[in-house]
């Protein structure tokens, strides 16, 4: 087992950040840490990289506990923390020496070479780190934290920022990473996590609420629809919950409704009773099936 976390909480003064979380991550495993701001997930990867001790339970790196063996868990651990800590007045070679000499690294040369290869950084190697673009930074933050070659990388809010050329060239970079590393990356955005990731744990308010597979957790709320309608007119939220077999009723728009809805019962047919009732005219309906974003939603709200 590469990570192992057993019955983590984390008290900031009489605030719970993280309750009792516990869960474990396979080698090879690319998970996404998902939550709202707030939820816990930087406390989590920080207690991970041993940043901050956890005021209750224990965790394990490759074996290797968090509060006797601090160095070790140190060795094999890459961390990317949410604001990128590089140094704008070095060159990328520079900097990415000073960091290998920091890990006493008895190959710098050679896996320095590497590293800038892996990571996509050889066209800009020869610039500044303050004349990149973020996305470049980013990629000089993710080869400081992979410049030791550790068996798991933690990467916090790895795309934050980054314009969609970016985003698509940063995350097929994790994607790679992943066929050999353990990877874990917090984020809010589903998109990533579907794109990235091979499972997911779901943080809200410090506790888990969800962990499974991607693709399981699509399945996680089989039972329920998405319907979208939009009315000529604004609609009472009390009375939409009132149709039989409708959960819950988001306003998207000041016209526009996302109703989720049991799927056995088809309520497209009673959404149009409602608005004949009310005086309404339905100008658009779409049911569709519920999406990792809407499942978020739900567990998080």
């Amino acid at each position: 087992m590469s990570i192992k976390v057993q019955g983590v909480t984390k008290l900031y003064g009489e605030q719970k950040a993280l309750d009792e979380v516990s869960f474990s991550i396979s080698k090879g495993e690319v998970v996404g840490l998902l939550g709202p701001n707030g939820a816990g997930k930087s406390t989590m990867m920080k207690i991970l990289t041993c940043f901050i001790p956890p005021s209750e339970g224990n965790a394990e790196v490759n074996g290797y506990n968090i509060f006797d063996q601090e160095q070790e868990v140190r060795k094999q651990v890459g961390y990317l923390p949410e604001n990128n800590p590089v140094y704008t007045d070095m060159y990328v070679r520079e900097n990415l020496e000073f960091f290998a000499g920091i890990h006493n690294l008895g190959n710098k040369k050679s896996r320095i070479e590497e590293i800038i290869d892996l990571t996509g950084l050889r066209a800009e190697s020869h610039k500044k780190i303050g004349q990149l673009s973020k996305g470049y930074r980013q990629r000089v933050g993710i080869a400081q934290a992979l410049i030791h070659d550790p068996q798991v990388l933690i990467l916090d809010e790895p795309t934050s920022g980054l314009d969609p050329n970016q985003l698509v060239d940063i995350r097929k970079m994790i994607k790679n990473i992943g066929k050999d590393k353990t990877v874990i990356l917090s984020t809010h955005i589903m998109q990533e996590v579907e794109a990235v990731c091979d499972r997911a744990i779901i943080i809200h308010k410090g506790k888990i609420v969800a962990d499974d597979s991607t693709g399981e957790l699509h399945m996680l709320n089989k039972k329920a629809a998405v319907v979208i309608v939009e009315f000529d007119k604004p609609a009472d939220k009390h009375l939409l919950l009132k149709i039989d077999g409708i959960s819950s009723a988001e306003q998207l728009e000041v016209n526009t409704w996302q109703i989720i809805a049991e799927s056995e019962k088809d309520v497209r047919s009673d959404i149009f009773q409602f608005a004949v009732d009310n005086k309404l005219k339905v100008l658009s309906m779409q049911k569709k099936d519920q999406s990792l974003e809407d499942i978020f939603h739900e567990l998080t709200m």
